[in-house]
């Protein structure tokens, strides 16, 4: 056992004992020379029968975590194998693990327990996605750290492994009986991406109902079972992720973590709401033809089994993967052209991937003029007579092309999607204004430097500098998101920085444009970020003041001899 006070390896100073287990004491130590502090895992051999047994799984499992870098995973710093005791250095995690929380305080809030499933959903993601993947195990509130500022860190790789495609089944049972999924211990196969999922599943059943699932009655009930007011979409979720049969679970992580950002869509009352939605729509379509056809009964009938058609395949699509769930979508849209339902659901799967690709640019295109069905009309005709529901996936695919087509956006492509908002007479306020504005930019990507017919310039740079500040000083974070302000910015920026002659050449002053780009770096400066652990946050931010920097010197260097003859004439 370590001395407190004393110092390991010339440089880690012993400060208290933080934890012990079975074989093992954690102490917190402090580098004095690099002023950090640091965990540190003594197993002694004292008194362990089995030493080189357990040493060989730590060994296993600091080579595992030496691979690893990950914000929600410790990192290994040293390992020191001394003659009787082992020691491996670690990542300080401050706080507690949240089996400390379930003791203390019983279920956890709902919000909080989504939360956390996304940032394990996103570890264990990355895990799996390792070359080759590693599947974890042993998911398990005690082993999940929760951090003072409320993320969560996961620990202890003892029964971790990396996967082996051509195993049949495991040599070892490892895991904790009430978390462990049923293969872990059957020897019937082997463990798998979709045995983490279980593990995480049993996990948060733990997490929101306060029952061990380890502890009689050993049995998960759906959640709802404990508590009515629970959301029906986790308990959905909860429940996929848990079911016995591995084929029936969830099968990646990325597929959960979609169900899990979207868990309120698969809320009962959603649904029903939208079947409620679907029928008034069916019903009132009939009606209309019927009674210009004269035959009521007969088209009451075929639109109710068109609609019954179209809710199965959207709640097929929901129970898929990916390729499966977006051909289930395109299938609703082929059944039932006018429902704005199935073509939102489809630009969500296709934005799985934070980008919409030119593949899926493809297909939707391709789906759009698509006479289905035998029809003589393309789908797109038929979805124009649900004018609000065609409004908004308008917006919305507008959107997508301007900021995510291939990453960084097509300006050109979002313009017409835009046009159909602003001519619309029922779209939202502030939709139409900011539709107005950034189809009015993305026009300017094409018009800029040609002349029409007659050899006059289409617009100028001053126009396009106008309508540039029009929606820069829009109230974008409240209007729509943080993203989406920096991404506005980053373009203000950008075009500065880019276009300083040719504003200059314009009538735009250097005051003007200076301002500008003072005022964004004083923003996006103070900006209050809520996703702390948002990387494509941070790259904007750090684009945008070093891009910002690169347009002052640009501002500088295009007014600097009308500055050097202000100053000659003074």
């Amino acid at each position: 056992m370590l001395e407190i006070g004393s110092v390991v390896d010339g440089k880690y100073k012993i400060l208290n004992n933080i934890g012990q287990g079975g074989m093992s004491i954690v102490y917190l130590a402090m580098n004095e020379r690099a002023n950090k502090q640091w965990a540190i895992k003594e197993v002694r051999k004292d008194g362990m029968a089995d030493y080189e047994v357990v040493k060989q799984g730590l060994v296993m499992e600091t080579d595992l975590l030496k691979k690893l870098n990950h914000p929600n995973l410790p990192s290994i710093i040293d390992i020191i194998d001394k003659e009787g005791t082992f020691l491996i250095v670690m990542d300080y995690i401050e706080g507690n693990p949240l089996s400390y929380d379930l003791k203390e305080f019983g279920a956890r809030p709902e919000e909080n327990v989504i939360r956390w499933a996304k940032q394990l959903c996103g570890v264990l993601s990355y895990l799996h996605n390792c070359k080759p993947p590693i599947i974890y195990r042993d998911m398990k509130p005690s082993n999940i750290m929760l951090k003072p500022d409320g993320n969560v860190m996961l620990i202890d790789f003892g029964t971790a492994r990396e996967f082996k495609a051509r195993s049949v089944a495991d040599t070892t049972c490892l895991g904790t009986r009430g978390y462990a999924a049923p293969e872990q211990f059957g020897g019937l196969a082997q463990t798998d991406a979709r045995t983490d999922i279980y593990c995480l599943g049993a996990t948060l059943y733990h997490l929101i109902t306060g029952h061990n699932p380890g502890e009689p009655p050993y049995e998960m009930y759906p959640i709802r079972q404990w508590n009515p007011s629970f959301s029906t979409g986790l308990e959905k979720i909860i429940l996929k992720c848990t079911e016995k049969n591995p084929q029936y679970r969830y099968q990646t992580c990325h597929e959960l973590l979609y169900d899990l950002e979207h868990y309120d869509k698969l809320n009962n009352e959603f649904l029903t709401k939208q079947r409620k939605k679907l029928v008034l729509f069916a019903v009132s379509s009939a009606i209309t033809i019927a009674i210009s056809s004269g035959s009521l009964v007969g088209y009451g009938l075929k639109e109710t089994m068109i609609n019954s058609s179209y809710v199965a395949y959207i709640e097929r699509a929901r129970l898929t993967m990916e390729e499966e769930k977006i051909e289930n979508y395109k299938n609703a849209v082929r059944i039932n052209p006018k429902a704005n339902e199935a073509y939102l659901f489809l630009l969500d799967s296709f934005m799985e991937d934070g980008e919409l690709t030119s593949n899926e640019d493809e297909q939707l295109r391709k789906l759009l003029n698509e006479h289905s069905n035998g029809r003589n009309r393309s789908n797109e005709s038929y979805f124009k007579e649900n004018e609000e529901g065609y409004i908004e996936f308008s917006y919305q695919l507008a959107l997508l092309y301007w900021y995510f087509y291939m990453e960084s956006g097509n300006k050109v492509y979002a313009v017409k999607w835009f046009e159909n908002v602003v001519n619309s007479d029922i779209a939202d306020a502030q939709q139409k204004m900011r539709a107005g504005i950034l189809g009015r930019i993305g026009a300017y990507y094409s018009w800029l430097g040609k002349r029409n017919e007659a050899g006059d310039e289409r617009t100028t740079y001053r126009d396009y500098w106008d309508d540039l500040m029009k929606l820069y000083t829009l109230d974008v974070m409240n209007l729509d998101n943080e993203v989406t302000a920096l991404r506005l910015y980053y373009e203000i920026i950008l075009q500065i920085f880019n276009n300083t002659n040719e504003f200059k050449n314009s009538g735009v002053g250097y005051d003007e444009m200076e301002s500008v780009v003072a005022i964004i770096i004083n923003k996006v400066n103070q900006m209050q970020i809520s996703s702390q652990t948002d990387t494509v946050i941070w790259e904007l931010k750090d684009s945008i003041l070093k891009d910002a920097n690169r347009a002052l010197r640009a501002l500088e260097a295009a007014f600097a001899h009308q500055y050097y003859e202000e100053g000659s004439g003074g």
